[in-house]
């Protein structure tokens, strides 16, 4: 299975696998070039909440929204807390979040709709972001997984809720986006203790390795991947990225390799309705 995301433009990947098979879905993650920003937030920061000029995170908003044809008053953004809260989005939601972090959706980081023209996003820098789509029952949906939301199964819970809502997970398909790869991310035994808590024995091997005394290297998109398949969906209806954010620089934002001062990248996904073109 190749790379599911395709660079689209200077600013932003997409899926073209699930955008050909529907014209109106609109998905992709942002690169941190082709935008406004200065310092250590350049060029393409999307976070309100890294401390860059609002109004530069505004225009870098309105490239991106020319650019695939889905206006900012149509966006939807969260306060993002690295837990598994997940709401379901209307209209009631539409501009939150957007241009001011003041009325993001408090502490959320799953969000999903089964409305035209929303466009659902979050914000990353190295967390891993986690597609959702069912073409059957027009839903879609995003995921934010740190460690802690990794280890809280944000994205099982994702599908669980849609289990809910009487989707078979057959007709689920899911994709894990570009963030830190294991290499990169090294972490101590308190986080690998909660990993072994979440997975059967059997695939821990997959997931980490031990580089030194109480430090180890784990797969935050590999276990999202395993948690995936324990909720239900076939193999053949995940793809994941092999873009790292540590170390392919030149397109991305990283919290550890940027010591924490950087900006981020976006996830976005949406359906634009039909429109009447008499």
């Amino acid at each position: 299975m190749g790379e599911p995301f395709v660079q689209q433009s200077e600013q932003f990947m997409s899926i073209p696998s699930w955008e050909d098979a529907n014209s109106r879905l609109v998905v992709g993650f942002t690169t941190k070039t082709g935008g406004v920003s200065k310092g250590p937030f350049s060029s393409f920061n999307m976070g309100l909440h890294v401390h860059d000029q609002d109004a530069a995170v505004r225009e870098n908003k309105e490239i991106l929204a020319g650019s695939i044809q889905f206006p900012m008053s149509q966006w939807v953004g969260c306060d993002q807390v690295h837990d598994a809260r997940i709401e379901k989005i209307t209209e009631t939601s539409i501009g939150k979040g957007v241009t001011s972090y003041d009325t993001a959706i408090p502490k959320t980081d799953g969000i999903y709709t089964d409305k035209e023209d929303i466009l659902l996003t979050l914000c990353f820098a190295d967390c891993v972001p986690l597609y959702f789509y069912s073409p059957n029952h027009s839903l879609i949906g995003l995921a934010h997984a740190g460690w802690k939301g990794t280890v809280l199964d944000i994205g099982g819970k994702m599908v669980q809720r849609w289990i809910e809502e009487g989707v078979s997970p057959n007709e689920i398909y899911a994709a894990i986006g570009p963030s830190i790869s294991q290499h990169a991310y090294i972490v101590d035994d308190f986080v690998l203790d909660r990993v072994k808590g979440i997975l059967p024995k059997e695939t821990l091997t997959t997931v980490y390795q031990e580089v030194s005394v109480g430090q180890y290297s784990i797969d935050l998109k590999q276990i999202n991947l395993e948690l995936l398949l324990l909720s239900g969906l076939p193999r053949e209806n995940i793809s994941c990225s092999s873009y790292c954010t540590s170390t392919h620089d030149q397109h991305f934002f990283s919290h550890r390799r940027d010591n924490g001062k950087t900006g981020r990248m976006m996830s976005f996904i949406g359906m634009k309705g039909v429109r009447d073109n008499g």
